[in-house]
């Protein structure tokens, strides 16, 4: 299950994928699992990344999709080994990304690109959406650096941090608010 040399396939998320990606996107941003990659936000916020109902309604309704990319077994009986995932759809004329997530110990090997790459050409290719956009706190200048090299650029528009919905996690500091990057497609 862990040869290296398996191969990768995207899929979209069902129902039946909800624990698996709520312990994915929690490892990957939260808590000391997640201090193992570089993505996290364990110094920032506490609780969940994401509540799993809110992820039930993203894979169920239209032009929304929770892609997965998975490393496939060479035994056919056995089930493949996820190790990263994205939310994309459709919102006000562009595409989404959001919910990003790369299992912690393989950040930086170039799996979490092909992913980005993948939802982008969904997005440009199958939905004909002109553009990406995403949402990301704005003190994160390492991974603003990261989407910035992939051709994200910051807008300075900026959205609240929902202060107080615990399903998105408990703030450490009171001046968390996000900020929309995008590229066009």
């Amino acid at each position: 299950m862990n040869d290296n040399a398996a191969p990768l396939r995207f899929r979209d998320a069902t129902p039946a994928d909800v624990d698996a990606l709520v312990a994915l996107v929690t490892s990957a941003y939260r808590g000391d699992a997640s201090r193992a990659g570089w993505t996290t936000e364990a110094d920032l916020l506490e609780g969940n990344r994401i509540d799993p109902e809110v992820l039930r309604h993203d894979i169920a309704r239209p032009r929304s999709r929770v892609l997965l990319l998975e490393r496939q077994s060479a035994a056919p009986a056995e089930l493949a080994e996820l190790l990263a995932c994205a939310h994309i759809a459709e919102e006000d004329g562009a595409g989404y990304f959001g919910m990003f997530s790369v299992r912690p110990t393989l950040q930086g090997g170039g799996i979490g690109k092909r992913l980005l790459e993948e939802a982008e050409r969904i997005v440009r290719d199958e939905w004909r959406l002109p553009a990406m956009r995403m949402t990301v706190i704005d003190i994160r200048d390492e991974l603003i650096a990261f989407y910035e090299r992939r051709g994200y650029r910051r807008t300075g528009v900026y959205k609240p941090f929902p202060h107080g919905d615990e399903r998105f996690g408990l703030p450490k500091r009171n001046d968390l608010r996000f900020e929309v990057l995008e590229k066009l497609l």
